[in-house]
């Protein structure tokens, strides 16, 4: 089973428990003006260009078939109306310069370089972590995975926005150990205006989720101009608490279900440049130490387990 990837990351310690490995699949059905991986937003493979990096040797100009590459007074150019996304000029880019985003993988070369590591798992309680883009997106190459790493005895996450037929995620519980799903906005409208999708169907796999047996991690990208106020936060918590209560009745109390909220950053800029698109979240400031101690305040009032340092 293939599928493609955008990045395998070792010794990751922020996508679940313990020391992990990540490994990012592309393709996603969101559109997240904020976005911390755009390069993850397009199924198909395509070429960063950071001209800053750019030592004008002219390497790319002979690699290109089609035309693609420029140079002028020293200066390197990338016209991405004739690119194709081969890579070729990214295998002569000595400088790093180019780079070509998005592979094709097999599930057993994945697992591979997931069980490269697996010293790590045994010594932290880590694993294998499936993130994106959107995992769930590529159904039987995430489960292929999943299931050989299973197999290995290896503890499997799954990083999701829940926008999909609730099926999808099924399909992939008995071989996931825990899942860690976002939540955006708890209103339909403003979140279909800041990521382009309704959240109906997200909310609704989060209910499904919550009446299973798996381990949940409810996560918020706290983003300023769209949820960074404790209205919005706390519609959030009481969702998420009303799921644990769900979870009571459904003769699951003990299994753990949290709620994280990370601060919005500006990390992403150079991507965005690299992609030739609109950061539109460029102008936004990052919510400070103080406000996200006071959202988290607002959070723990109704009562959720909250995880994370504020």
């Amino acid at each position: 089973m293939d599928g493609i990837v955008f990045d395998i990351q070792r010794f990751s310690i922020h996508d679940g428990p313990g020391i992990r490995t990540t490994v990012f699949f592309k393709g996603c059905s969101l559109r997240c003006f904020w976005c911390h991986n755009p390069e993850s937003i397009r199924f198909k493979p395509e070429m960063q260009f950071f001209p800053d990096l750019c030592i004008g040797c002219g390497a790319c100009l002979a690699a290109c078939p089609n035309g693609a590459r420029t140079l002028r007074d020293g200066v390197g150019g990338y016209d991405r109306t004739r690119c194709r996304a081969c890579g070729a000029c990214a295998e002569v880019c000595f400088s790093g310069a180019t780079v070509r985003i998005g592979r094709e993988m097999a599930a057993d070369q994945v697992v591979a370089e997931v069980l490269a590591d697996r010293a790590f798992y045994q010594t932290s309680g880590g694993g294998v972590t499936l993130s994106g883009g959107e995992p769930v997106l590529q159904r039987d190459f995430a489960y292929a995975i999943l299931a050989r790493c299973k197999a290995e005895d290896i503890h499997t996450a799954i990083e999701t926005a829940g926008n999909y037929p609730w099926d999808d995620l099924a399909a992939l519980l008995p071989v996931t150990d825990m899942v860690m799903m976002d939540i955006k906005h708890l209103d339909p409208d403003r979140h279909r205006a800041a990521t382009g999708v309704s959240n109906e169907r997200i909310l609704e796999n989060a209910r499904r989720l919550a009446r299973t047996g798996k381990p949940v991690h409810f996560r918020v990208p706290v983003v300023p101009t769209v949820n960074d106020d404790p209205e919005a936060i706390g519609a959030i918590a009481a969702f998420v608490r009303a799921l644990a209560d769900l979870r009571a009745v459904n003769g699951a109390r003990e299994v753990p279900l949290s709620l994280e909220l990370l601060a919005f950053h500006r990390l992403a800029a150079d991507k965005y440049r690299s992609l030739a698109l609109d950061y539109r979240a460029g102008r936004l400031e990052p919510p400070s130490k103080a406000q996200m101690a006071a959202l988290a305040g607002v959070a723990r009032s109704y009562g959720v387990v909250l995880q994370g340092n504020y």
